[in-house]
């Protein structure tokens, strides 16, 4: 890939070097061809690829935060991002010149110049991620990077029904994964909807915060119950057993999608 930009109007040069800046960047990306978001050893990941990017614009190493670290194969609508700039380039040339450089399935959608103290992980007041599930007999070849294909009929209100034992604040232990970072296993579930959209079963998941493949998780243990093996009040003994071998299996990484993070108000300066 080459290492042009996009040409620069005489409005947008950028200026000496001054006080830093923080730009927020608003992300999509098709997350196939990659280790995840985070940036690691031997491998090709959505950080490392834009950092690369934006270390040559910034001519220094460029550390960029994200606001969920999504797993490798997962997708993105509504990705948010931070980096800090001593340049004087406006936001909407780092837009520009990322977007000119990068992969095709990732893309930039925003650039906003935020207020210091804008942090895009610490600042986000929750997320809405997505899973879908084709649900049909014959599998569909232009969906089967962003759906799990199950072609046994999926009973979607009893999967409904178990959904509801998990709403509210919980020890979620039962739906971690091994490895995870985190502190502890309580997190808050605001909503966690099943339906069924034309031929695919659709879960809509939003909380503050998430577990190590924690959505995932969710909805392999609800394909149980729709599926007819266990019924609905099954899952919240699950929950109750603190204890991930109870649990459903990991649902497949390309049917989950960031769909977009939340922020108290607009960050924007």
């Amino acid at each position: 890939m080459a290492d042009s930009f996009p040409e620069t109007r005489p409005a947008e040069m950028p200026s000496e070097a001054g006080p830093s800046r923080r730009i927020r960047l608003t992300l999509q990306y098709d997350g196939g061809a990659y280790a995840g978001w985070q940036e690691q050893p031997d491998a090709v990941s959505i950080q490392s690829t834009l950092q690369g990017i934006l270390a040559r614009m910034e001519k220094r190493p460029v550390a960029l935060v994200a606001a969920g670290r999504t797993d490798a194969g997962v997708h993105a609508l509504g990705q948010v991002a931070h980096f800090d700039t001593a340049t004087g380039y406006p936001a909407d040339t780092f837009l520009r010149a990322l977007n000119a450089q990068l992969p095709p399935d990732i893309a930039v959608v925003a650039a906003d110049d935020v207020a210091g103290d804008f942090h895009a992980r610490h600042s986000a007041q929750g997320k809405h991620y997505r899973y879908r599930v084709l649900n049909r007999p014959a599998p569909c070849p232009f969906r089967r990077r962003y759906a799990w294909y199950v072609p046994r009929e999926l009973d979607v209100e009893a999967m409904g029904e178990g959904a509801g034992r998990l709403l509210g604040e919980h020890d979620f232990s039962s739906f971690r994964a091994s490895g995870c970072g985190a502190a502890h296993p309580r997190r808050t579930l605001t909503r966690l909807d099943v339906s069924r959209v034309d031929d695919e079963v659709v879960f809509d998941v939003e909380g503050p915060a998430f577990l190590k493949q924690m959505v995932r998780n969710l909805v392999g243990t609800l394909m149980v119950v729709g599926r007819g093996r266990h019924s609905p009040d099954w899952v919240g003994n699950v929950l109750a057993a603190r204890d991930r071998t109870v649990a459903g299996e990991t649902a497949p990484a390309w049917g989950l999608t960031l769909v977009r993070v939340f922020y108290a108000q607009s960050p924007v300066r």
